[in-house]
């Protein structure tokens, strides 16, 4: 998932470049993945010598007791030595181990006298809507997931913890390298919002270096001596000859991962149009959903749909498909690459995961073939209005130092956004084959936020997909659908609005 970018006119949006200038920013390995901006963000100067007591919290009564430590060389975020801390992951494609064997273990070294609460939970929304309505959220939350809460909704109602003191304090393995210098290019900013009196500040951390695409069995293309198609032409023969061997083409699960499939419709279109169409939706344009490479791209997703998906798949979980895809009984399936790690308890032996990345389209795409999206993955966020947002924040400081890093990828075998975690690493085959994408795509990188930003929007497009793509519904429905719902987001002044 993916976030705001900066439009102050002291930073530069990457996602808006192409050519030349993009890869000298950002190097040609996987420091390209995330490019939301190249310049420094907010700096505020902590003050020194804090000493420990109960602080007002940041809800707007300010009746939250909080603690605060001392500052020091080793505590330079000023946490309670002994203060409770609650962390909340979603166990979804990464699990929980990398949060229980890693980063909790990371926070109670630095602070053996704190308590550490743990929970895991696939419906994020489900366990911490009722908590935030009763002014008890936990310090720290993975904000993943199909039941996830809505981040511009958390930052307009003041629940988020301004990071900025986070991203500013030195790093854990160097005093003389700040946070925000340990990180891709653009991680910070990819997690900004704006906020009620006009500001820019940082809210989330992106911590998972995420490559989109499409997936496919090394093995099962060996055996039978299959070709990686490029282009629409060879993409629709390969599927022929794969429907002739009586295994389903292309699949997706309609009961909880749609996103997975309209995330394949406008990487299309991005790659027909150019990455300014996804910045339109992002941004709320008129008959942005409309334009011609969006309607285009639809089009011929929703003709994959009807000749080589299958339509039971609409009532199926993620991991239902994602186990037939192992059984060799589906060829393509979209997804981000956490996959690999989600399915290694299913995965036979020899299966050997690959990314592809979506073929283009028509000789006149303004992307190449290549092309791809990438960002930080998996949100994370710290709640103001907690008993210890400190400690939250020093968690995160945990998670981004070369020990938390680099213990993450081991454990779920994914790069995270700290270059030196995962210096040296042997990747797994599909996560190596989506780095190995992202370095050839070079400038060809891009992004969308909506999703984000906006969770009705995603709600009314993963519905408005499924129509599409089981035969219920037009291209030109299905467009005018989710523009009908985005037209009323922008229209509603209670939602809090976001651009790029």
């Amino acid at each position: 998932m993916s976030a705001t970018s900066d439009r102050t006119s002291d930073r530069v949006d990457p996602s808006t470049m192409t050519g030349p200038d993009l890869p000298a920013a950002l190097g040609a390995s996987r420091r390209t993945v995330l490019r939301r901006a190249a310049a420094a963000g907010l700096l505020v100067t902590p003050a020194a010598g804090l000493l420990g007591a109960c602080a007002t919290g940041g809800d707007d009564e300010g009746n939250t007791e909080q603690e605060t430590g001392e500052k020091s060389a080793t505590n330079p975020l000023g946490v309670k030595e002994d203060a409770a801390l609650e962390v909340i992951i979603f166990n979804g494609g990464y699990g929980e181990k990398y949060a229980t064997d890693v980063h909790e273990k990371l926070y109670q070294t630095a602070f053996p006298k704190a308590q550490i609460k743990h929970q895991a939970t696939q419906a994020v929304s489900t366990v911490l809507q009722p908590r935030f309505t009763a002014g008890d959220p936990p310090e720290f939350v993975n904000n993943s997931g199909e039941k996830f809460l809505d981040f511009g909704a958390l930052v307009n109602d003041n629940q988020l913890q301004d990071l900025t003191e986070l991203w500013d304090a030195p790093s854990v393995d160097d005093p003389n390298k700040k946070v925000r210098d340990t990180v891709i290019p653009g991680v910070l900013e990819q997690g900004m919002f704006n906020t009620k009196d006009g500001a820019r500040k940082p809210f989330v951390l992106y911590y998972v270096s995420t490559v989109y695409g499409i997936w496919y069995s090394g093995k099962l293309f060996k055996d039978n001596g299959w070709t990686v198609p490029t282009t629409w032409e060879q993409f629709t023969a390969l599927c022929d000859q794969i429907k002739a061997k009586g295994i389903t083409p292309f699949g997706y699960a309609g009961a909880n991962a749609a996103y997975y499939m309209w995330n394949v419709i406008l990487t299309q279109a991005a790659k027909v149009g150019g990455p300014d169409v996804l910045k339109s939706i992002d941004n709320l344009e008129p008959n942005a959903w409309k334009a011609d490479a969006v309607i285009q791209s639809a089009k011929a997703w929703a003709e994959i749909g009807a000749k080589y998906g299958d339509k039971s798949f609409e009532g199926l979980k993620h991991t239902d498909v994602q186990l037939r895809q192992n059984q060799y009984k589906v060829a393509f399936y979209p997804s981000g690459d956490w996959l690999e790690n989600e399915q290694k308890k299913d995965t036979p032996a020899g299966f050997e995961y690959q990314l592809m990345p979506v073929p283009s389209l028509t000789p006149a795409d303004k992307l190449p073939a290549g092309a791809i999206r990438a960002a930080g993955g998996e949100g994370y966020f710290v709640s103001a209005k907690s008993k210890n947002p400190r400690g939250g924040m020093e968690y995160m400081r945990q998670m981004l130092s070369k020990a938390g890093a680099r213990g993450f990828t081991e454990t779920v075998g994914a790069a995270t956004v700290v270059p030196a975690g995962s210096e040296g690493y042997s990747f797994p085959p599909g996560v190596a084959s989506s780095q190995a994408a992202l370095k050839a795509a070079g400038a060809n990188v891009f992004n969308m936020m909506f999703d984000n930003w906006y969770k009705e929007l995603d709600t009314e497009a993963r519905t408005a997909t499924n129509e599409l793509m089981f035969g219920r519904a037009t291209a030109e429905q299905w467009a005018e659908r989710i523009q009908k719902r985005a037209d009323a987001i922008k229209a509603d002044s209670s939602v809090a609005k976001f651009s790029r």
